[in-house]
């Protein structure tokens, strides 16, 4: 009896996943575990048979399976070959953040820069889907390595080993389900846009032209030929966790780390995944019981994994120095211009007019155009703006959780709700953080 699709995609994973890791790392070493999730494991339904591959997902036999080896192995045997010696010049940026922070409006000051820029959006988000455990949480350790290794092969232009995590897994390195590609200005131009297949439905296609499926060859080439790369993502939690991106000899890579006032990332989830917080907004209405001590324990936590991956960028530790930018999200709605220039000086990649003329016009637009997940903003309204939809309890909550948090970055503390609603009072300290 076969094993449902879902299963035997568990059990494709750790095989690909396993045999990418020795190819691009070269090392003779067993992966144990990456997460419980990617464990092999044995059941009635698929018993293991010493020394033999399973039949999975596109029904690999053995001798099949190995073919496909041989030719990933020969094909990133000859990509390494070319990526020896980092090209003079060529620049690798990795923008971290959570989600609720503006990351998709900053990216795209990035994603805006011209022909010489190949910029990813959020491709992490393959990684957790496919590590997600069924209590909803991912194994942090697990998920860590996984997120640094997809990473420092997506710097180099390799994209087999996230292919390992897209579902269902692409088919002689094609695909329809890349999350978001048309975020990605890279994978919809003319060099990467294939041939539109009648019947085949891509749910994030191309925009800007009509396109096929994507061929992640096609986007590999492509990317080998740009002068700089930069990845977006609010996947990764702790900063320490990405030093081999620094260390690797093949990358020049700086971090930059965008970070928001934590009563106005919640304020915003609360809008954005109003389901998820269901149960912020009834208690603040007044609902029967305490706050859900598990809610909060979640928001600290995540202020904390923030503020601590700060701290380490800030002590600029050698593995780290000018590697690291800290930019708070109420800066750049507000001088827009401003923190874009020390942004693109910070990585070493040209300010280009294209991406001047659309800070200008996508920081000054309507209220109609300005939804939730738009990349236009007015921005310096959005700075302001949670103030006035944020109940003064849920402040407090806030305050109290993420308190250290809310120091490092130089955000005031409110201490009644009419000093939360008065506009006369600016919650953001000046500050500048070292670079």
């Amino acid at each position: 009896m076969q094993p449902p699709p879902r299963m035997r995609i568990k059990y494709m994973i750790p095989i690909v996943f396993f045999v990418a890791l020795v190819i691009i790392e070269k090392e003779n070493r067993i992966i144990s575990r990456v997460s419980d999730k990617l464990n092999l494991k044995q059941t009635p339904q698929t018993p293991l048979q010493p020394g033999v591959f399973l039949s999975l997902k596109h029904n690999f036999s053995f001798p099949t399976l190995s073919k496909d080896f041989k030719v990933m192995k020969q094909r990133l045997e000859t990509y390494s070959e070319h990526q020896e010696v980092v090209k003079k010049g060529r620049k690798h940026v990795l923008l971290l953040a959570t989600t609720r922070t503006g990351s998709s409006f900053v990216g795209e000051f990035f994603n805006q820069q011209g022909d010489n820029m190949f910029y990813l959006f959020e491709p992490l988000w393959h990684v957790e889907k496919m590590l997600t455990l069924d209590t909803g949480g991912t194994n942090a350790t697990a998920s860590a390595k996984a997120y640094r290794d997809v990473l420092q092969q997506l710097f180099l232009c390799d994209f087999s080993l996230l292919e390992s995590f897209i579902d269902p897994l692409p088919v002689n390195h094609i695909t329809t389900s890349l999350f978001r590609r048309e975020s990605s200005s890279s994978l919809c131009e003319e060099s990467v846009c294939s041939p539109v297949i009648k019947g085949i439905f891509e749910r994030y296609r191309c925009k800007i032209r009509r396109c096929g499926p994507l061929n992640l060859t096609m986007a590999s080439e492509s990317c080998v030929k740009k002068d700089h790369r930069v990845i977006k993502s609010v996947r990764v939690r702790q900063l320490e966790n990405l030093r081999p991106l620094a260390e690797d000899p093949r990358l020049d890579i700086r971090f930059i780390q965008l970070v928001r006032d934590p009563r106005a990332v919640l304020a915003s989830r609360m809008v954005a995944f109003a389901a998820k917080y269901k149960s912020w907004k009834q208690w603040a209405l007044g609902g029967d019981g305490p706050l859900d001590e598990d809610e909060v324990k979640k928001l600290k936590g995540n202020c904390d994994n923030i503020r601590l991956s700060a701290e380490v960028g800030l002590r600029q530790p050698p593995w780290l120095r000018s590697r690291y930018m800290l930019v708070r999200y109420e800066d750049i709605a507000r001088f827009p211009m401003r923190k874009a220039t020390e942004m693109f000086r910070f990585s070493g990649i040209p300010l280009t007019p294209q991406v001047k003329a659309w800070i200008l016009k996508n920081t000054q637009v309507s209220k109609e155009i300005s939804g939730v997940y738009s990349t236009q903003k007015n921005s310096s309204e959005q700075v302001e703006k949670w103030r006035f939809s944020l109940p003064f309890k849920i402040a407090q909550v806030v305050q109290r959780a993420c308190g250290p948090t809310l120091k490092l970055f130089g955000y005031k503390f409110v201490s009644s709700e009419k000093m939360l609603t008065d506009k006369s009072i600016s919650l953001i300290e000046d500050k500048v953080f070292r670079v």
